[in-house]
């Protein structure tokens, strides 16, 4: 059988990509309340006409927030499937994942009060 080429298998692989953010936003309550937030900070940006390096700031914001966040969940439904039964270690596991979305979501917030509260004031 001949090997794919480098381009079937990089589109293949953004199908694959595009198919779990779907799954994501689809399955997940906490995404579907961050995308909500996704769209007021970013019609917040047209509306205050706020800078590139601004754009830029809360656009790594967003998407540091909704790829851990889409990390997070993976970790949560492996360690599921391979130990349903509640166990210290991996309630450990999933309380790490989970704290690394806060810092980041802390983090993206500070970004948007930076950002913004100078245009409110």
């Amino acid at each position: 059988m001949p090997k794919e080429s480098f381009i079937v298998n990089r589109i293949r692989s953004v199908g694959f990509a595009a198919k779990g953010a779907l799954l994501l936003i689809k399955t997940e309550p906490s995404i579907k309340i961050q995308v909500f937030i996704t769209v007021v900070v970013t019609a917040a940006g047209f509306y205050f006409n706020i800078s590139n390096i601004e754009w830029a700031l809360q656009t790594i914001a967003i998407a540091m927030v909704l790829g851990t966040e889409g990390m997070n969940t993976a970790v949560e439904k492996l360690a599921d499937f391979i130990h349903p039964e509640h166990d210290p270690k991996i309630g450990f596991i999933k309380d790490v994942s989970a704290g690394a979305v806060m810092l980041v979501s802390i983090a993206a917030s500070i970004v948007g009060l930076i950002i913004y509260i100078p245009k409110l004031l």
